[in-house]
Parts: structure tokens; C-alpha cells; sequence
């Protein structure tokens, strides 16, 4: 009974970190289900040893407070695209089409709140560009 009790939290709890963001582009608002990584565990770990990630979804890392941001894709099997977001939510940058398994640094560019990890031809697919504004309440609105 106990191991069930916290297998049903653990459903929960798990379940409570996906929340919806939307990406305003020209061409019109984008809904992605989007999993947060807000603690150390979550943020190193991010989308290492999946296999898949469906269109619409996606992990959303809080590196609050704005800063300069490094990632990779060590340990990584599918290509994604990173979104860098600043503090206000506009996208200062997008790497494309990263290259699974590499430990080669993909940085911001510049001070960034935010990551947001979908799979790669997302930004392409949906006209995705840095200025775009990133509706999510981890950033401000100015």
C-alpha cells in the first residue's frame, strides 16, 4: 500500500511539471507541453537517454537569474533545436538541428533566463525567430 501511495505521488507530482508555453511568431501563436527542469538533477539530466520527443513538446530549463548560459548534447539521441530566452521572454537565440551525443558547447550568445529544448526542425517548421516572444510565466512581461 505504501509503495502504491508513492507511486500515485510520484505520477502526480511528475505530472504537475508539464505546463503549457506558447511561441508568438508572424505567422501565429505555437502551444508546445513543455516539462520544466528547475532543479540541479533536472537541468543536468535535461532530455539525455530519450529516445523520442514528440512535435509539441519539449523541456524548459529556469536558469534564473539571466545569465550566460552553456549547453550540449552529450548523452542526447535525438537532434533538437534550443531556444535561448531572455528574461523577458523574447528569444535571443536558436541553435538548430543539434548534433546528438556531441560535447561540443552550445552557448546563448548573451544573458538568457531560459532554455526551451523541442525536437529539431521546430524553429523552421513553425518560422521561429530570435525576437519572438516566449509566453510562460518564468518570464517577465515588459
Amino acid at each position: 500500500m505504501i509503495v502504491l501511495v508513492f507511486l500515485c505521488t510520484n505520477v502526480v507530482a511528475r505530472a504537475a511539471s508539464v505546463q503549457p508555453l506558447e511561441i508568438v511568431t508572424k505567422s501565429g501563436v505555437h502551444v508546445f507541453s513543455v516539462e520544466m527542469a528547475t532543479t540541479e538533477e533536472e537541468k543536468q539530466t535535461g532530455l539525455m537517454y530519450r529516445k523520442e520527443l514528440p512535435d509539441g513538446k519539449g523541456m524548459l530549463f529556469d536558469f534564473s537569474p539571466e545569465q550566460q548560459i552553456s549547453m550540449w548534447m552529450k548523452n542526447t539521441y535525438i537532434s533538437l533545436d534550443m531556444i535561448f530566452i531572455r528574461a523577458d521572454g523574447r528569444i535571443l537565440r536558436i541553435a538548430e538541428n543539434t548534433e546528438p551525443l556531441s560535447t561540443r558547447i552550445i552557448s546563448s550568445g548573451g544573458p538568457a533566463r531560459g532554455v526551451l529544448e523541442v525536437i529539431a526542425g521546430t524553429a523552421q517548421k513553425y518560422g521561429i525567430q530570435p525576437g519572438d516572444r516566449v509566453a510562460h510565466p518564468l518570464f517577465n512581461k515588459r
